[in-house]
């Protein structure tokens, strides 16, 4: 049996730094380089768009750019209850009432102090004078660290606390961009922690598909990857895209008590936030049984196979979004109202910069950039007929890398539909 001083190999008995982060899937991973690189990489695009201190409530951001994490959905939801401010050489964590500890002993915090809830439901009534009190106490502390007038970016404040900020004299920008470039291209120990979580999930997803048969809900489906996916040291699943049979078409029906009868489609999209915080979003469609697939359950699938595959065949680095949109997979007419919304997205520690929009929506909502090495993305594809019946979702992750790209999802397509 592996215990926990296993994990940490000969660095003996874990401590309040990693004891989240100690697990077999650690291993070969330099995480304090991780979080140095995350943190060295948000300066430098703080720098670049002329940002003097950045103050993250997101928890997922706040784990990108310091490595600590405190109850992440709860801290998603109750904003601010966590936030760090964040500058060229300084980096504070305002941490949680009565968890200043979780902060401690990393490398990226030079300093834990308690934070000031500036929310309805911490202040009631008093909440315009909480958010003035929460201006004035940040204000004094930017003008030590950065100076009277300094731009600062926030986000995910609400907007009394953000007003009361720009009243003390600060020019207030939008700290999305920069945080968002930042963490759009990984280094290689970074990507480490994308497959580990990527192997995790791909094992829960393996016993998902092991359970499946007729007179299973929807909903105990999803809940064996839930608890196979907690069980193997990933933190949440963001969504609950699994549904089955009538139900797979539109797609983002979350999964319900609904009854997977004989022979029907399932369709799973994992969006797990999984080992070290790292997004493992890959899409599979799988056969209830007993029988074999009908054809036109093969032909839904073989169109989502080779729009995943021609599009990611197009992928280089080099290649701009634009490019990317007139070169990608023609969607049948039949298909085209039921697509899905994106054609390709970056992925992290969440779903992230870049969307690559399909070529008939890049005129309303497409935006031009490079694809990079370095980037995480997922190609997308959902067939649905407008007219109803069955859809097939897929999805596959993969690296950007100086030459092409690398397949990080390893998980098998299904060869009864492919024959």
């Amino acid at each position: 049996m592996m215990t926990e001083l296993d994990w940490h190999g000969d660095r003996g008995a874990p401590g309040d730094l990693d004891i989240l982060d100690a697990a077999p899937e650690s291993r070969g991973i330099d995480l304090a380089a991780v979080r140095r690189y995350r943190q060295e990489r948000l300066r430098g695009q703080m720098a670049h768009y002329g940002v003097d201190a950045v103050i993250l409530s997101d928890a997922v951001n706040i784990r990108y750019a310091t490595g600590t994490r405190n109850m992440q959905v709860f801290s998603q939801r109750n904003q601010p209850a966590r936030y760090l401010m964040l500058t060229a050489d300084r980096s504070i964590l305002f941490e949680f009432t009565g968890c200043g500890h979780l902060g401690t002993g990393f490398e990226t915090v030079d300093e834990v102090r308690p934070a000031m809830t500036a929310s309805f439901v911490a202040a009631g009534p008093d909440i315009e004078a909480r958010e003035k009190a929460w201006a004035a106490e940040t204000a004094a502390t930017l003008r030590e660290l950065v100076g009277a007038g300094a731009t600062v970016g926030l986000e995910r404040l609400n907007a009394g606390a953000a007003i009361a900020l720009k009243d003390e004299g600060f020019r207030i920008v939008d700290a999305q961009q920069p945080v968002e470039m930042a963490r759009a291209i990984k280094s290689a120990e970074e990507v480490k922690c994308v497959v580990a979580s990527l192997r995790a999930t791909e094992a829960a997803v393996g016993e998902l598909r092991a359970a499946i048969r007729p007179g299973i809900t929807e909903n105990e489906l999803w809940s064996i990857l839930h608890a196979a996916v907690i069980a193997r040291n990933g933190d949440y699943c963001e969504t609950r895209l699994l549904n089955a049979g009538r139900r797979t078409n539109p797609w983002f029906q979350e999964s319900s008590a609904n009854v997977i009868g004989e022979n029907e489609m399932i369709l799973l999209d994992t969006d797990v936030v999984g080992c070290h915080g790292y997004y493992a979003d890959f899409s599979r469609s799988f056969h209830s049984g007993p029988g074999k697939p009908t054809e036109h359950q093969k032909t839904l699938y073989k169109l989502a196979f080779e729009q995943v595959h021609h599009n990611m065949d197009i992928l280089k680095p080099g290649l701009t979004f634009r490019e990317y949109a007139d070169r990608a997979w023609d969607i049948p007419e039949r298909y085209y109202k039921h697509r899905y919304y994106l054609s390709a997205h970056g992925c992290g520690m969440t779903g992230e910069y870049p969307y690559l929009y399909h070529h008939g929506d890049f005129p309303d909502a497409g935006y031009d950039g490079v694809v990079e090495p370095g980037m995480t993305l997922c190609v997308e594809s959902f067939i649905g007929a407008e007219d109803g019946g069955e859809g097939v979702k897929l999805e596959q992750q993969l690296l950007i890398t100086e030459t092409g790209w690398e397949l990080l999802s390893e998980f098998p397509f299904e060869e009864a539909f492919l024959t």
